[in-house]
């Protein structure tokens, strides 16, 4: 008998549905209205005539976290009774993402602090500002993408469960386990070879974005455990 209530999971799924459209906000329509690739002249001019967009998009980046914590619980209860030391590593994967995430933010802010800063302005000169500020968002990117490693090997693990645990369909397990193999294909062509990531981004992400939408929308809508 799975421990976790129909209740529980129609929370998190909610949760989990919110997590997609606020990252949805702040990646695709925040950072992608903003930031202009390789060139930090117009990026800068761009965040520092939308401040205020800019730190909407960190908001939103900050709730996913707290968001994800009532999913990182759910989880645990869920899968723990399929096999427990990997249940407890995915969940420990996850905190480490939320933690990494979390102090990651920070260079989104710096990139904003270093245009509008009136210190700023009067250490440095505005070519130089503006480079410092690029450098922030590229950072901030890199951050993420080191993230999503650890998240990507606990999905990985989490769909494994899933699929074993007669809980939830099996098929959920499948795609969110290549969810997670896509995460770290990501991440790690970030890493080892920039120039083939800027090839695979942003349709190596594609099957992470429909797999984790399918769990959400399950869990949302359905909703209720099956008896393992």
């Amino acid at each position: 008998m799975s421990a976790v209530g129909s209740r529980e999971l129609r929370i998190s799924g909610l949760c989990y549905l919110a997590i997609i459209a606020l990252g949805l906000y702040s990646e695709a329509y925040v950072r992608g209205s903003l930031v202009v690739a390789g060139d930090a002249t117009a990026t800068a001019q761009r965040i520092a005539a939308h401040p205020l967009l800019w730190r909407s998009g960190l908001v939103a980046d900050l709730m996913m976290q707290v968001l994800d914590l009532p999913i990182i619980v759910m989880m645990w209860r869920l899968l723990k009774p399929v096999n427990e030391p990997l249940a407890l590593t995915a969940t420990g994967l996850n905190l480490v993402q939320t933690c990494v995430l979390v102090a990651n933010r920070v260079q989104a802010l710096a990139a904003l602090d270093v245009l509008i800063s009136p210190s700023m302005a009067a250490a440095f000169l505005p070519g130089q500002r503006d480079a410092l500020a690029l450098f922030a968002v590229h950072l901030h990117g890199q951050g993420f993408g080191i993230g999503l490693i650890f998240f990507g090997f606990a999905c990985v693990l989490r769909g494994w469960l899933i699929a074993r645990s007669g809980v939830l369909p099996r098929v959920l397990g499948g795609l969110l386990a290549l969810a997670g193999v896509c995460y770290l294909v990501n991440s790690l062509a970030l890493l080892l070879a920039p120039a083939f990531a800027q090839l695979l981004f942003p349709a190596i992400l594609l099957p992470s974005l429909v797999g984790e939408l399918a769990l959400a929308l399950w869990l949302t809508l359905k909703g209720k455990p099956r008896l393992a």
